[in-house]
This record gives structure tokens, sequence and C-alpha cells, in this order.
């Protein structure tokens, strides 16, 4: 073996250590795990923001992992929910996170593959925001500030508790990988010698991934990907039908046939849950609740270190504020401003991104613009799937992703302005680098203070651990009491998956109104007779603990006398038990 050998490879690795992509994707993973903390301090134990929907998606992860391992043709009928069919489509599945369910089983190691979710989902987004802008032509400065835009907007930090809302990381990576595929930016135009096939099909694959984690975000984003196909063909027609490469063509072409596919696979269960629950569909008078007005723009979530107590007086007039804190970050908005004037990018394209940033912010007030008639009604009543989205605010995804964009083409030009001192100076090569490291730190200033804003103040709560008397459980089985603290049953089921009759979802169904009625009245005869019809098999009523009956309707059963019931009652410690034979 050569001498130069061994110093080649010592330099494609150190090549590869400080490659631009490398630091960045580390240098965003600290920032992620900074912005979080103390998410990964005790991650088997604690959950950010609260006890309630966190616990939820945490029990679809696991779901997802143990239902794709062991009865993949039964994925959508869950262990929760029973008797009620697709239960796993009754809210966003979040089935793109499902392989870190694949690794370790019940509650602590389905907190933890949350917990990892959670942080990844942060980390993807501020590193698809980068991604993107920095292929369409900004420089790395400004594509800090962009990612940082993206990943921690202060709105953000008001949907903690929504992991579904997110996970938007796929649709800048996406983007970015598309339009390298494609040899596209916004600064040098479509250039040929640039194509790169491969990444296209990555961008699609990552397009499909995006739609797996739910329609909530990813049915907009497909419309989008649509909108972005139609106006690259239209692009393609009127600048002379240039040359395609036929290795591109194949994969656009696998790559948009494989994203139609899984949507469509994705949505049968959804479509499926809708004719057999028709009250479940999002009605005009919802989006009256959850549509945030102009304000909700300026006003940020409690949870903002810097802003939260600053717009409290705001927060207070707002009809529903956990869906009305929009602010995408004060800092960013004047830095879009000031890049609608002056800009790396031209005219034409700065204004074709400040008017894209007012229809978003029109689209994401819902009925609060004109009523919507002008606005989010038009295609809330027109495009097909649109009516299960019931929050049009989270379409502020749109509104930080224009904006970071239009920021990003001021530090763009702010630094070229700066760095003309030194192309054709006659100052020494000293002289010039230290003027390159103050232009670099001069750019970097407006990224920390964007940064800045995505600081919080998030509780991370303690998980309610699993009680004694629920370990062994046989189901179909209902726990009491049933409530809002079902979420925590769920999470606990994930200890064997037993079949129950408690759940949480995006909308309650009838059958299950109907048991908890039924339960308040347990175990009368009545009562009894009407679970065996169900096929309910236990019933436990939990004594001690956070999810105790004590005080609720469902008290009576601690004590109720069983005899001439023909079921089995059984003390478990910290719950009654009750097995109807």
């Amino acid at each position: 073996m050569s001498v130069a050998a061994p110093e080649a490879t010592k330099q494609r690795r150190q090549n590869y250590l400080t490659n631009e992509y490398t630091l960045v994707g580390l240098g965003f993973a600290l920032v992620a795990v900074v912005f979080t903390w103390p998410t990964l301090l005790h991650p088997a134990s604690t959950i950010p923001q609260d006890v309630f929907d966190p616990l939820l998606i945490t029990w679809e992860i696991a779901w997802g992992g143990h239902a794709l391992l062991t009865q993949p043709g039964a994925l959508w009928q869950s262990n929760t929910l029973f008797p009620e069919h697709d239960s796993f489509a009754f809210t966003d599945s979040l089935l793109g996170y499902s392989p870190l369910g694949f690794f370790g089983h019940g509650p602590a190691a389905a907190v933890v593959h949350y917990n990892i979710a959670y942080v990844l989902a942060f980390y993807l987004a501020s590193i698809g925001g980068y991604a993107l802008v920095r292929r369409l032509g900004a420089a790395w400065p400004a594509a800090v500030l962009a990612g940082l835009a993206v990943g921690y907007a202060p709105w953000r930090l008001g949907q903690a508790g929504h992991l579904h809302v997110l996970s938007t990381g796929g649709i800048a990576l996406a983007l970015a990988a598309l339009a390298k595929g494609h040899g596209w930016s916004l600064s040098r135009g479509y250039r040929p010698d640039e194509v790169r096939p491969g990444w296209a099909a990555a961008g699609w694959a990552l397009a499909c991934w995006q739609i797996t984690i739910g329609f909530g975000v990813g049915l907009p984003f497909g419309y989008v990907l649509g909108g972005v196909c139609v106006a690259a063909a239209i692009g393609w027609l009127v600048t002379g039908r240039p040359e395609l490469s036929r290795k591109l063509l194949i994969a656009d072409g696998l790559g948009a046939l494989a994203f139609l596919v899984v949507t469509a696979l994705m949505a049968r269960p959804y479509l499926r849950v809708v004719d057999a629950h028709p009250y479940a569909r999002r009605s005009e008078a919802d989006l009256e609740l959850f549509s945030p007005p102009l304000r909700g723009f300026f006003t940020a979530p409690e949870t903002s270190w810097l802003w939260g107590d600053a717009s409290a007086h705001s927060r207070e007039t707002l009809p529903f504020a956990p869906e009305m804190t929009m602010l995408p970050g004060l800092f960013v908005m004047a830095l879009a401003l000031v890049g609608v004037f002056y800009s790396a990018w031209s005219v034409r394209q700065r204004l074709v991104l400040a008017l894209a940033t007012v229809v978003s912010i029109i689209l994401a007030m819902g009925t609060r613009f004109f009523g919507g008639e002008l606005g989010y009604l038009l295609i809330y009543r027109h495009l097909p799937g649109w009516d299960a989205i019931r929050t049009p605010g989270r379409l502020v995804v749109w509104t930080s992703l224009l904006l970071a964009l239009l920021a990003a083409g001021a530090i763009t030009a702010f630094g070229d302005r700066l760095s003309l001192r030194t192309r054709g100076s006659r100052e020494t090569a000293r002289s010039a680098r230290r003027w390159e490291r103050f232009v670099v730190a001069a750019a970097l200033v407006p990224a920390f203070f964007v940064g800045v804003e995505g600081l919080n103040t998030t509780p991370h709560p303690d998980v309610p651990r699993e009680p004694q008397s629920f370990k062994g459980i046989d189901g179909p089985a209902l726990v009491l009491p049933s409530d809002a603290r079902d979420q925590w049953v769920m999470l606990w089921s994930t200890d064997g998956f037993p079949k129950i009759v408690n759940g949480g979802s995006g909308f309650t169904p009838h059958s299950q109104d109907e048991i908890r009625q039924a339960a308040t009245g347990f175990p009368s005869a009545q009562s009894v007779q009407y679970f065996r019809d169900l096929g309910i098999k236990s019933v436990l009523v939990v004594r001690d603990g956070p999810l105790s009956a004590r005080g609720t309707p469902y008290e009576n059963a601690l004590t109720a006398d069983v005899t001439g019931l023909g079921i089995l009652r059984s003390d478990r410690g910290d719950g009654i038990l009750f097995e109807l034979r």
C-alpha cells in the first residue's frame, strides 16, 4: 500500500467532518436538544406539555410499531375504542414514526419513543428549513436563520402537545430534495447540468413519509406539491420546452405515482370512518370556533419565554387561544418586510413570495377573513378532503416558510454587500480573512435573535404510572373511570395491547358515550348484560392513584354487591376487577 492512500483517506475523513452539511446537521441536533430541554433528561418518565394529547400520540407510535410487526393486515383495527372498527384512523395516525415502536415494549419504552420523536420533529423542521433555503440560493448564515425560523417559530410552542402539527420537516426536506433533483433554484433558475434524478426520487420519498404523519398538515402539502408540479410544467412550456433527462422523468413519474398510492392507502380507512360516523366531519361551525383573527398572528403562546408574558392580554381576548396564538416570530417578520425591498431574490420573485405570504395568512384566518367566503371556505367547500381539517390556523406552517425565504433573501443581500470590500481589494490576505469573518458574524446576528424567539417554558409533567391492577388484564376490558383521562389507559395498554373500550381521538364515537353512560350504573344487572352483549369480558374500577374512581359517577362500583350477577369480583390492590362470565 502506498503512503498516499492513508493520507487520501485521512483527507476525505477531514473533508467529511468539516463539510457544511455535517456541521449544520450536528449544530441543529445540538440546538434541538437544548431548545426542547429537558425532554431528554428523563425520557422514560416525563413528557412535554401535558398528559393528555401527548399520551394519545405516544400510544399511536407504539401501536403502529406493534401492528406493523405482528398484524400489518389489521393495522387500522387498533386495540382501543372497542368495539369500533378502524379506530386507528379516528385521528392523525403519525404512522411515519411507527418504526420507533419496533424497539422495546411497555409504557416506559413508548414514552421514550415519543420524546425522541418530539425532539426529532424540531430537528427535521429546522434542518429542512436550512436545506430548502440554502438550495434556493441563500448564503449559509441566511439559511441558518431560516432553519431557526421554520423549526422554532413561537407558534409551534402552542402546538407542543400536537406532534402531528410539529412534524413539518418532511415538507421542507422534500421540496429541497426536489429542487436539487431538478437543478433549480431562485438565484440561478434551471440548470440542466445540475439535474440529479436520485435527489428527485428522494424528494418524492420524503413527501410520501410526510403524508403518513397525517392529513392535518399533509393534505395542504399534497395540494401545494400538486401546484408546484403544475407551475413547473407551465415553466417548461413557456421556456421553449428544454430537453429533460429521461432518468428524471422516470423518477418523477414513479415518485408521483408512489405519492398518490400512499395517499390513497392512507385515505381509505379515514373515508370508512367518516362513512360510519358522519358526525366526525368538520362543519363550518367548527371552523368558526378555531379560526384565528389577524391579531392572533402577533400573539405568542404563554410558553414563549420571550413574548409569553407580553402577549398575555392579547391571549385573553382570543376566543380559543390554544389554536389562535399564531405568531411566526416578530424578528423574522421584520426581516421579511426588509426582504420585500432589499433582497438577493429578483423583484418578481420577492413579490410572488410576499403575495403568497399574504394568501397563506388569509387562508389561515379561516372564517375570520370576510367570513371565509373569499378565502378558506372556497377550498373547504370545493377541494376533496379539505372538510376534514377543522383548524385553519395551522396553515401558518406555510407562512413561516415563506417569511423565512423573504428574510433569507435580505440577509444574503446584506452579506453580499459587505463582502464586496474583499473583492479586488489590495488589502493583505490576513485582513481580507478578518473582514470575511466579520461579515459572517454580522450575518449571523439576526439568526441569533430569531432563535431567541424559540426559547420556551414548556412544562414536562410526570407520566401517570400504570396501576398494578391493570397489568395482565383480559380484554376486551373497560377501565373506569372513563373520561378525558382515557389517554392514560391507552398508554398503559401498550403493556401487551389488550383490547380496551377506553380511548381518545379526534371525535367521540356514539358507542363510547353510550358505554360510559351505562357504566355509571355498573354493576347493575342491566349494565352487566349490556356489556356482555357487546363482548366486554372485564371491567376494572381503579380505586387508588391519579385515575381513582372516588368522587366520580363510577364510585359505587368499588363497594357494590355482585351477588347473583354471575360475575367474579376480585380486589387487585389499587383496583377492583370484575370478570363478566
